[in-house]
This record gives structure tokens, C-alpha cells and sequence, in this order.
């Protein structure tokens, strides 16, 4: 099994800066590919970022030039620095694992609320 424990919500001001922080731990596979989903009141829950095993990454076009997602694979560690927060970042954040041999599997996080807002 697979248990990731989420960190760094909040409430920010407009503009403003927050970081998050997700560790995985359990039976993690060494191809595997570790992000960020985010769901506001009332929407589908959607892709933020995303960083494989193997070092690629995909943002959602929303937040390019604003977030960054890294990893720390000696920690089975991923982070999502989050910059120019918006008023339209406030979600529940969700730390996803995805990984599998024949078929692909998805872990969830509890999730992180991050509140944008004066």
C-alpha cells in the first residue's frame, strides 16, 4: 500500500506565495509519477502539476510561469511551489501517486485547503 501525507495550506493573500509539500511512503515503484490535483467548490477536481520518475513535468496552463513542482526522490518527496496566487487557486489540494505494472493505479493524499484571499 501507499500513503501520502500532505503539508503547507493555508490562507494567502492575493499574490502572495505558499508551498506544498507531499511524502509517499509504502511499496513505491521506481517508474512512477507523483502531482498535484486541486477541486473548488462546485468543479471537477483537475490537474495542477505533475512530475514523473523520469524527470518530465506538466502543468496545467492556468498556473504556468506561477507554480513549480520539484521532487526529492531520496525522500519519495514532491513539492509545489506556488507563487502570484489568485483568488481562482482556492482548493482542496490533492497529492496523487501514479503508478502500476500492467494496469496504473492512483493513491490520493487527504488533500490541503489553500484559501487566496484579502
Amino acid at each position: 500500500q501507499v500513503q501520502l501525507v500532505e503539508s503547507g495550506g493555508g490562507l494567502v493573500q492575493p499574490g502572495g506565495p505558499l508551498r506544498l509539500s507531499c511524502a509517499a511512503s509504502g511499496s513505491i515503484f521506481s517508474r512512477s509519477a507523483m502531482g498535484w490535483y486541486r477541486q473548488a467548490p462546485g468543479k471537477e477536481r483537475e490537474l495542477v502539476a505533475r512530475i514523473t520518475s523520469g524527470g518530465s513535468i506538466d502543468y496545467a496552463d492556468s498556473v504556468k510561469g506561477r507554480f513549480t513542482i520539484s521532487s526529492d526522490k531520496s525522500k519519495n518527496t514532491v513539492y509545489l511551489q506556488m507563487n502570484s496566487l489568485k483568488p481562482e487557486d482556492t482548493a482542496v489540494y490533492y497529492c496523487n501517486l501514479r503508478q502500476g505494472s500492467l494496469r496504473l493505479y492512483d493513491y490520493w493524499g487527504q488533500g490541503t485547503q489553500v484559501t487566496v484571499s484579502s
